[in-house]
């Protein structure tokens, strides 16, 4: 399995287990995912050594949350970024400016032409 990282600060962004497109000779990648919910929050009383049928009726103790979320996202624990339209625009224009930057002092072309990234 392949995990692919970002280049500028090494966090890992997605596995080759989704779909990849890549755009602009690797520089940038479309990962084709899908939107799942996922209940979280969840025990199974009897692992903890509660016993429903002593301690009261259903419902009570934990309660579970349904997150609705594309599953890269939840399977990475990636975090929300939240850009205006200004400050999204910059970031695309300056994050191939960071790359080149890296590319002209010391990292190997390989790894910024190379699918594990």
């Amino acid at each position: 399995m392949i995990f692919y990282r970002d280049l500028i600060n090494h966090d890992e962004m997605f596995s080759d287990i989704y779909k990849i497109r890549e755009i602009m000779n690797w520089l940038f990648l479309e990962v084709e995912g899908r939107i799942v919910s996922r209940t979280e929050g969840t025990i199974d009383d009897s692992l903890i050594g509660r016993n429903a049928s002593v301690e009261g009726p259903e419902g009570e103790g934990t309660g579970a949350t349904v997150i609705t979320r594309a599953d890269i996202v939840i399977s990475r624990h990636l975090q929300e970024a939240s850009f205006t339209k200004e400050s999204y625009e910059k970031y695309i224009k300056d994050y191939p400016k960071s790359i080149k930057f890296l590319y002209n002092h010391g990292i190997s072309e390989e790894i910024v032409t190379s699918k594990v990234i």
